[in-house]
């Protein structure tokens, strides 16, 4: 029997699954979509090739809510989460070269540097909303 290297998840276990894995890639995608089906033994194959690392599925059929909360458009979307900061997010389905060139750049990331950038850009912007409201 050949077990699924990829984990369903649903607004129960999306947040427990971010929390406790460092890198967790998220796959929105649905039944009735064509490009997500042709892309599930992709990212499947992918799961096989890196099980270090989570794969997760969000069915938005069936878990409307999460694919609402990362204002999801189009599907397939993969999404790439690491330390609970999402660093990656594409629609479309993707080539199993560029997958994996994908999850390649996703690993070399320096998350130091990613929150530095996430924490100046979050200064920027409250910044420029004090400029904006002079008292």
């Amino acid at each position: 029997m050949h077990t699924m290297s990829t984990v369903e998840l649903t607004k129960e276990n999306f947040d427990q699954m971010v929390t406790d894995n460092e890198f967790v890639l998220i796959d929105f995608w649905a039944a009735w979509c064509g490009p997500c089906r042709s892309f599930a033994p992709v990212y499947e194959k992918a799961a096989e090739d890196n099980p270090d690392l989570v794969f997760g599925k969000v069915d938005t059929e069936a878990q409307p809510e999460l694919a609402a909360a990362f204002g999801i458009q189009s599907i397939p979307t993969l999404m790439i989460v690491r330390d609970q900061v999402a660093i990656f997010a594409q629609p479309g389905a993707l080539p199993e070269a560029a997958l994996a060139d994908v999850i390649g750049q996703a690993r070399k990331l320096d998350m130091d540097e990613v929150r530095k950038s996430i924490a100046e850009q979050e200064a920027q912007q409250g910044q420029g909303q004090a400029e904006q409201n002079p008292q």
